[in-house]
């Protein structure tokens, strides 16, 4: 697989120290990526599940931690004693850790597991300040302000 130096593009930019990490994970080839198996559903607008296949994992056994704009879900491997001899050994039960890498203002709501199954639900919650809001225009005349009114606000000029 081919590497990509992409130093020159971040050299003149500033804060997009998460697109680099981004791409560079991206790029990396990595074995362990592929356990255990996931997908990911928009189930609306601003709804995500991330659900992922857990069989053989209890509560206690997986850890789930959002900070900032990632998502780290762990699982610690049992140590069972097998009781017979195995001629054929298909499920892993080892230890596991999956990141995600969240977009801004996507939120962790809930999780659940249930028939081998951990269901992770997310939200795109915007913050009121970062919404588009409308803004009034308003137009001076020669004899005094004159009110223009928008939909959204209405504002009156002093």
């Amino acid at each position: 697989m081919r590497s990509y130096d992409l130093s020159p593009l971040f050299r003149s930019t500033v804060g997009f120290d998460r697109l680099s990490r981004l791409l560079e994970t991206a790029t990396t080839g990595d074995e362990s990526a592929s356990y255990p198996p996931y997908n990911i559903e928009k189930l609306s607008e601003d709804s995500y599940r991330i659900t992922m296949a857990v069989a053989g994992f209890g509560n206690d056994d997986l850890s789930i931690i959002a900070h900032q704009n990632s998502l780290t879900v762990t699982g610690k491997a049992k140590k069972d004693e097998p009781t017979g001899q195995f001629l054929y050994r298909g499920i892993a039960g080892r230890a596991f850790e999956r990141r995600f890498q969240l977009a801004d203002f996507i939120k962790v709501t809930s999780a659940s597991l249930q028939n081998g199954l951990l269901h992770i639900e997310l939200a795109r919650e915007v913050p009121e300040a970062m919404k588009p809001r409308s803004i009034p225009i308003v137009t001076a005349t020669g004899s005094g302000a004159v009110e223009v009114e928008t939909p959204a606000l209405t504002q009156q000029a002093a």
